[in-house]
């Protein structure tokens, strides 16, 4: 008599955040229950192994569970493969057919889709070839249409202003009064401000990042992280995330920061791919004023009018002279470049036509930086459009805005102390947690290490930042002192003046000067 054959399955449970919310029969430990009890009543199945993906897509089959569960297939632990039914397998029916009618087959393993009525080892002609095909097509399709319908939603959603992603952008967090809307993030917002402020002075983003990550201000995803978000990006690495040069370029060319909703910017090849293609920016979805703005449209126009233009630092300076990536030969059109001469009478800082000091022709143009700056003054002056700033006004303005910034760096501060305390009290307990036998001598110095380890850096961006706020306030005092010292009429010649109103400066031979404003173009 032939021995019977006994079967070693692999019972197979998926969920989808799609069809989670279609009732309990569909919840994983449903699915178990229903595989079980069908595995009771046939003696020739003993399980294995359960494989579970809960809240994988049966779009893609790139799932850890099934992918665990085919590398037993293939090394012959499993030859039984048991689902509640041909969806829980996969959805896309091309893929879904392959694996019931070639894969499998081909690995002599038995298929089971229990509510389906399906069994490989008694399954007919009709069945095999018509029946199998026709359901994962149904299944195929209602992925299709679910994909359609939340595409279609979230394009309304973008549509009408409200924001649809996971996490909102640095600066700004979801309103908890109304969904989806934002709202300013005190802390972090000032932040984003300090960044558009310092790029208008002429500091690069490579000095930005460096100067953030002095002062010991968090990264946005440190940031987020500290505030409890579950967030990870493709552009962390190891270790704590720093502030770089790119992070402070993406915060500079976000129009976000306008109060304008930009969304939209990709989308999924198909529902079948997790691929993305990047959108044009005309198929961008944007609608204005849906939050409260960090900075001015005017400011983010210069910010990105700067970038644009070629502008470097002076060596040993974090910002760019006043009239970098401003200043041109009236005659060749090309850069004019700032040089420096040192003699007994001190310093004298001028400008000269870079294709003639290359050796490439033209003549020197040269001009003084305090002769142009004179120049260029007395033209501003004269347009009633663009009269110069007074130290007053601004010390008025600023007065109140560093009040602000003070208030938000100080609760950012005791924001620290208080989650540094929290390790501390942690690591204390540690040492009580061993002392009742809860955990091991291992447990106990891998966990006080990373508590340790979280206090000081902590504790230190903590430290940073106070001094940052030292460093600020004395910086501020100074710098209104000193200007009142050179400008005792109170008018001042600024870069933010320059790169609001002027498109170039052009410069000829006797020292003429003409300059091209904004309206005029260049």
């Amino acid at each position: 008599m032939k021995e019977k054959k006994i079967y070693r399955a692999g019972i197979y449970l998926r969920l989808s955040r799609e069809d989670g919310g279609i009732g309990e029969s569909n919840s994983i430990q449903s699915q178990r229950e229903l595989a079980l009890s069908f595995v009771d009543g046939h003696s020739d199945i003993q399980v294995y192994g359960f494989y579970v993906d809960d809240g994988y897509s049966g779009v893609s089959f790139e799932r850890p569970g099934f992918g665990q569960m085919m590398r037993d297939v293939e090394t012959g632990l499993v030859d039984c493969v048991i689902v509640k039914d041909l969806s829980r397998l996969g959805r896309d029916y091309i893929e879904a057919g392959r694996l019931i009618q070639k894969t499998f087959p081909a690995l002599c393993v038995r298929f089971i889709a229990i509510t389906d009525h399906y069994d490989s080892l008694t399954a007919g002609y009709n069945e095999f070839s018509l029946v199998l095909p026709v359901k994962n097509f149904v299944n195929d399709s209602y992925c299709r249409d679910i994909s359609c319908k939340v595409r279609s939603h979230q394009t309304a959603k973008r549509e009408r202003g409200e924001f649809t992603g996971a996490f909102p952008v640095y600066g700004y967090r979801k309103d908890p009064g109304r969904k989806g809307r934002l709202v300013p993030d005190a802390y972090a917002a000032q932040v984003v401000r300090d960044i558009f402020a310092w790029r208008l002075e002429g500091i690069s983003a490579a000095a930005i990042a460096r100067r953030l990550n002095e002062f010991g201000i968090l990264s946005p995803m440190e940031y987020k992280r500290i505030q409890g978000e579950s967030y990870c990006t493709c552009f962390g690495g190891n270790g704590m995330a720093r502030w770089s040069a790119s992070a402070v370029m993406r915060i500079l060319t976000n129009e976000i920061y306008t109060g304008t909703m930009v969304q939209g910017k990709g989308e999924k090849i198909n529902y079948k791919l997790s691929v993305r293609r990047k959108k044009s920016r005309e198929e961008w979805i944007r609608v204005e004023h849906t939050h409260e703005p960090l900075v001015s449209e005017e400011d983010f126009g210069k910010a990105h009018r700067l970038l644009e233009t070629k502008s470097r630092a002076c060596r040993g300076k974090e910002a760019a002279h006043l009239f970098s990536g401003l200043l041109f030969c009236g005659d060749c059109q090309s850069p004019m470049i700032r040089r420096r001469n040192m003699n007994k009478k001190g310093e004298k800082i001028f400008f000269i036509c870079a294709a003639k000091n290359e050796g490439r022709g033209c003549s020197r143009h040269s001009i003084s930086e305090e002769e142009l700056k004179e120049k260029v003054r007395s033209v501003l002056r004269e347009r009633e459009n663009c009269p110069l700033e007074r130290k007053e006004k601004v010390r008025k303005g600023s007065g109140e805005e560093e009040a602000l910034k003070f208030r938000n760096l100080q609760n950012e501060i005791q924001r620290l102390h208080r989650e540094a305390q929290r390790y501390l009290i942690l690591k204390k307990r540690l040492g009580e947690d061993r002392k009742r036998g809860i955990l091991s001598e291992e447990d106990f110095k891998a966990f006080g290490e990373i508590y340790e380890r979280k206090y000081r850096g902590i504790n230190e961006a903590a430290r940073r930042q106070e001094e940052y706020q030292r460093r600020r306030a004395a910086e501020e005092q100074k710098d209104f002192e000193g200007e009142a010292d050179r400008n005792p009429d109170h008018e001042f010649l600024s870069r933010d003046q320059l790169l609001s109103h002027v498109n170039r400066v052009y410069v000829y031979e006797n020292k003429c000067v003409r300059i091209w404003f904004r309206e005029e173009g260049v």
